[in-house]
Order: structure tokens, then C-alpha cells, then sequence
């Protein structure tokens, strides 16, 4: 689980929280959810695409992970509303500046 991971070291580089426990707990009632909603599009995409071209389905696959990583690290993680001096702009300063948050 790459984005709860990610979600994690976001707030705790930017302070998000009221402490380290109460993330925790946040992210591990988020990670089955993150989870399910992954496999479900995994099994989809291979019933309907994986069949026949599953090069191509795997492909697909991985370019949606990709995607859905990214959306929730920036949609979860990346608090607007939770100005922190440690992360200007609400991002931390290890975030890779070529992608969007």
C-alpha cells in the first residue's frame, strides 16, 4: 500500500494531526477501503480486457494504480486547509517538484 504509506509520511512531514496515534488510526480504517476499491478495478479490467490481450490489461492495470496512488496522496494527504512552516504551499519538502499536488 504505497499511497497509505505515502499519506502517512506527508503528515507526519507537515504536522497533519492531532498526534501520530490518531493518523494511525485514520489510515488504518482508509487501507482496506484503498485496498478493495483497487482489486475490484483489477479484477474488472481482467475480466473484461485480461482475457484476451493481457499484456495489454496489465498495462492498463498499472497506469490506473499509478493514477489512483497519486490522486489519493494529493487528494488525502495534501491538506489545503493545514498551513504548516514546515511545508510551504501544504507540501512537504521532499515531494518531487515536476509532479502535481
Amino acid at each position: 500500500m504505497v499511497s497509505i504509506a505515502t499519506i502517512g509520511r506527508v503528515w507526519a512531514a507537515c504536522g497533519v494531526g492531532v498526534n501520530a496515534a490518531a493518523s494511525n488510526m485514520t489510515l488504518l480504517f482508509l487501507g482496506p477501503l484503498i485496498w478493495i476499491a483497487v482489486a475490484v478495478s483489477w479484477v474488472v479490467l481482467y475480466a473484461t480486457l485480461g482475457r484476451r490481450h493481457r499484456s495489454a490489461a496489465l498495462t492498463a492495470g498499472l497506469i490506473f494504480t499509478v493514477c489512483v496512488t497519486w490522486f489519493l496522496v494529493t487528494w488525502l494527504g495534501i491538506v489545503d486547509s493545514y498551513p504548516d512552516p514546515r511545508c510551504p504551499g501544504n507540501v512537504p519538502p521532499w515531494w518531487p517538484s515536476f509532479l502535481p499536488a
